[in-house]
């Protein structure tokens, strides 16, 4: 099996040869010949991510399966805080097991949520390092804004449009017009996200060079992150965050036929459904779809016959660089819905409108009974709270495909 590295080199290959291709040709009307090898170069370099993806996947799996790998969660437990501590302990040892010293840094630092069933809401230091490591993850976390607040208390977010103010020519000596700012407010509460539980085996937790923490948090983390994303995209403010989706206007909705498929017009209406002040205000403006969607976007050509997606250099892989659809970005989120009849596929716009808001209440249950110790394993469950919306319904707009 090709390594790691071997099947990243492939790909970067087959995205060069691509580019060249399109370099090449530059502005002459292409052929059929032209878009055979364009094309045969992108599917050999989609596969190849696909491989890279799998492979990336299967060593998660294995992870979580065998922890063989425990290098990266080893660390130098010299200097660590009372509050990391603490939440070691909690992981390492039942009650039962816990020294009276122990107990008391547990209950000095930790605040009790339900205490019979070993549940504890950690301290803000750890909560926050938690609400961190979250942030790095998922599409929608990438573009969006985020917040983070003491408490889980619910509140409203001011907004407010200024698209259709302008300003005014004054003669001599003559008095300005007032206009006042409209201001309007969205809802930004929080909801409870679970990571499910993450069982852990019990000679882990039984090694003292293992940063417990870290492996049971990075797994949190992971389905937390995951789950999230996808209440941020489409969710529909009912016991989980606002979708953008279910909150932006539709710009363009695909002609009779285009239950599948989205053609370089739809493109150009999508752009000029967007106000141009979303575009050339110094933020980034960027396409976002899922990898079905890419398939079908990526082998649209312009009035020239030319192809108007650009790849780009170790896109994916490095993350130096962003795949360019119409002279604009391309952000790959999976949770965005496959081409379907009414189906919302495509969104442009600037997603930095969308606020994520985290809550430091996160909380951790430890699970003993027999169901987990049979297996010689612990259970460990988290709890995090965060919400999410759409600050300005005009900054981002979409594509509907036709119903028949």
């Amino acid at each position: 099996m090709p390594s790691l590295q071997a099947l990243r080199e492939k790909h970067n290959h087959f995205v060069n040869q691509a580019n060249d291709v399109l370099a090449k040709k530059g502005d002459q009307v292409w052929n059929k010949d032209d878009q055979t090898k364009f094309d045969g170069f992108m599917d050999e370099a989609d596969l190849t991510k696909s491989q890279i993806a799998a492979y990336k996947r299967n060593q998660e799996e294995s992870s979580e399966a065998n922890f063989d790998d425990l290098d990266q969660f080893k660390k130098d437990k010299k200097g660590i805080s009372d509050a990391a501590r603490s939440v070691d302990i909690f992981m390492r040892k039942s009650f039962k097991e816990q020294s009276n010293e122990e107990a008391l840094l547990i209950r000095n630092t930790m605040s009790t949520t339900t205490g019979s069933q070993g549940g504890y809401t950690v301290q803000a230091e750890v909560a926050s390092t938690f609400i961190d490591t979250l942030k790095e993850f998922g599409f929608m976390r990438r573009e969006a804004s985020q917040i983070t607040t003491s408490s889980g208390n619910d509140f409203s977010y001011p907004t407010t449009d200024g698209t259709g103010e302008t300003g005014e020519w004054v003669a001599q000596n003559a008095s300005a017009t007032d206009q006042d700012v409209n201001f309007g407010t969205v809802g930004l509460n929080v909801f409870k996200a679970s990571s499910k539980v993450v069982a852990i085996p019990i000679e882990l937790l039984q090694d003292s060079l293992l940063d417990i923490q870290a492996l049971v948090f990075n797994r949190m983390v992971t389905r937390i992150g995951r789950v999230s994303n996808t209440a941020y995209t489409v969710g529909t403010g009912a016991g989980q965050p606002q979708g953008f989706v279910g909150v932006s206007s539709v710009a363009k909705i695909g002609t009779t036929g285009q239950t599948l498929t989205i053609n370089y017009d739809d493109l150009i209406d999508m752009l000029d459904g967007l106000d141009v002040a979303y575009q050339e205000n110094g933020v980034r403006s960027c396409w976002m779809f899922n990898q079905t969607t890419r398939k079908v976007l990526r082998k649209l050509k312009d009035t020239a016959g030319r192809p108007i997606w650009i790849p780009s250099y170790d896109t994916g892989i490095t993350g130096r660089s962003a795949d360019q659809l119409a002279g604009y970005d391309v952000c790959i989120n999976n949770d965005m819905a496959v081409p379907a009849a009414n189906a919302k596929s495509l969104a442009f716009g600037q997603f930095n409108n969308y606020l994520i808001r985290d809550a430091l209440d996160v909380s951790l249950f430890r699970f003993d009974d027999s169901a987990y110790m049979k297996k010689a394993q612990v259970g460990f469950l988290g709890w995090a709270r965060t919400g999410g919306n759409l600050l300005d319904t005009n900054a981002i707009k979409l594509y509907q495909h036709s119903a028949t």
